[in-house]
């Protein structure tokens, strides 16, 4: 065999094997981004769907925040205007994470029908927009 030949064998066995660990990479760590409706309806689809990993985007309802400092728990309910879902989140909440504020929460929904979040992402309100007629 002929040295050019070996390189391009050797090379797309080392592309094929690039591709291959991507697409097995971004299957695993890929999540789903749902609002609580889609994810209800999701869940009503298929039960199993509650093993799997999301990101819900939604709005905190007003008053439903509570915290345990001693756990450093926070527990609040979040909604899309048509389904709500309890959320239960264990660690620091951002500065922004307030009563009415959009929030982005990652992790699991429960059988019991709540979902367990390992990150939570709170939107900054206007802070950062334009002043009106500037």
């Amino acid at each position: 065999m002929r040295a050019p030949t070996k390189v391009l064998i050797a090379g797309i066995l080392v592309l094929g094997t690039v591709g291959y660990l991507m697409a097995t990479g971004i299957k695993e760590t890929g999540v789903y981004f749902v609002t609580p409706s889609e994810l209800a309806a999701k869940v009503s689809a298929d039960p199993s769907f509650h093993d799997v990993g999301v990101k819900m985007g939604a709005r905190v309802v007003n008053g439903s925040i509570e915290r345990n400092v001693a756990t450093q728990t926070i527990t609040f309910q979040v909604t899309d205007g048509e389904q709500t879902y309890p959320v239960v989140y264990r660690g620091l909440a951002p500065d922004t994470f307030t009563d009415d504020v959009e929030v982005v929460v990652e992790g699991r929904l429960q059988p019991d029908g709540t979902f367990r979040a390992t990150t939570l992402l709170a939107k900054c309100g206007s802070r950062y927009e334009a002043v009106p007629g500037a």
